[in-house]
């Protein structure tokens, strides 16, 4: 068992290093003679991530993908018997609830687990966090000194997650200020499309793009507006890794706008990370290439990709690209492909006008 002083520090450090959580998930449950630990965080749409005791991988990801995960009764009941404290499912629920709950006799049960104590509590970013433990059925419910000893916990394993969710905002600010340096509005989206920070650049687009109920994204522009949610939409389902960009018209004494939509690739163990992209808009407009600083920073470009994207932004063809580089004409083309993948670009002229508007960006 480890010691306490030990287990508080290293719920703090795994507060702030995310990849500690798994390991920290095992002591805790062998800190109350528990089987397995979980840490889930639940937005308002349902939507669960977690991260959990090795022990029980496999049965939190068929978990995560049931039908009857909505209809697990236990956190509801511990918000309203227990609230900010950890209680046992014999605490909330009665025997006969226990024995026929869907939950246990789908998940738990064919493996030898039996029984449960966990917490629900607020998470600041607006999401409810989770704790859950789990106990093996040959062992008896948990006693009432390993509940104890984990609401003695309770606010170290709260403020740890306090200090994970600021980070979070405070890295989105970092993002939007740092690209504003380079002249690029932007902000940072949450996986509920909340802004979590914008730079003063993007603000000043405003009523083009600006925030709107819930804090959520809004465009002016009703069909740009549909767009944008749209490729969230398939961000947030994994169903597009790459680069979303969509075209902003112009407006009285306004410039056309193309609009970036960059995923932000999140550490599967922090859970408790809510960005899902960065939104960057950059002018359309003819002021030359831009710097391959930018481009590689942008859209992840090698520095091959982002010579050939740069000659192409200053109008050049396949051909010219060719013979500038010194490269193979079917190389050029290569490269074209995966720039086209990187940015979300379809075609050559869309790539160029879009491109074009980077070199506007002073560095």
């Amino acid at each position: 068992m480890p010691d306490a002083l030990t287990l508080i520090d290293r719920i703090y450090e795994a507060a702030v290093i995310p990849e500690l959580w798994p390991d920290v998930c095992a002591s805790l449950a062998e800190d109350v003679n528990g089987f397995s630990a979980c840490i889930l965080t639940a937005d308002n749409g349902g939507a669960i991530r977690w991260v959990c005791s090795p022990n029980i991988d496999e049965q939190m990801e068929r978990y995560a993908s049931s039908d009857a995960r909505p209809h697990n009764p236990r956190p509801e009941r511990s918000m309203l018997l227990s609230p900010m404290a950890f209680a046992r499912d014999v605490d909330v629920m009665t025997a006969e609830e226990i024995a026929d709950d869907p939950i246990y006799n789908m998940f738990l049960r064919p493996i030898g687990l039996g029984w449960s104590m966990g917490s629900v509590l607020p998470e600041p970013s607006g999401h409810t966090l989770i704790f859950d433990f789990l106990r093996q059925a040959s062992d008896g419910p948990f006693p009432i000194e390993a509940l104890d000893r984990i609401n003695s916990l309770k606010g170290d394993l709260a403020r740890a997650a306090l200090i994970s969710s600021r980070m979070i905002f405070r890295q989105a600010q970092g993002i939007t200020a740092t690209l504003s340096l380079i002249g690029l509005p932007a902000a940072v989206l949450s996986d509920d499309y909340r802004v979590l920070a914008m730079n003063d650049d993007m603000e000043a687009l405003s009523p083009r793009i600006r925030t709107g109920a819930a804090n959520r994204i809004s465009l002016k522009n009703p069909a740009a507006n549909a767009l944008v949610l749209a490729a969230l939409e398939q961000l947030g389902a994994a169903q597009a890794s790459n680069v979303q960009s969509i075209p902003l018209a112009a407006e009285e004494n306004m410039p056309a706008l193309i609009l970036h939509l960059i995923p932000v690739r999140r550490n599967a163990r922090d859970i408790f990370s809510r960005s899902l992209a960065v939104l960057i808009a950059t002018p359309v407009g003819s002021a030359g290439a831009p710097d391959m600083r930018v481009l590689s920073g942008l859209f992840d470009l090698t520095p091959g990709e982002a010579r050939v994207a740069r000659e192409l932004a200053s109008g050049a063809s396949l051909e010219a690209v060719s013979i500038k580089l010194g490269l193979k004409l079917e190389t050029v083309r290569t490269y074209l492909k995966r720039i086209f993948l990187k940015t979300g670009t379809r075609r050559q002229a869309e790539l160029t006008r879009m491109l074009s508007g980077l070199g506007r960006l002073a560095v």
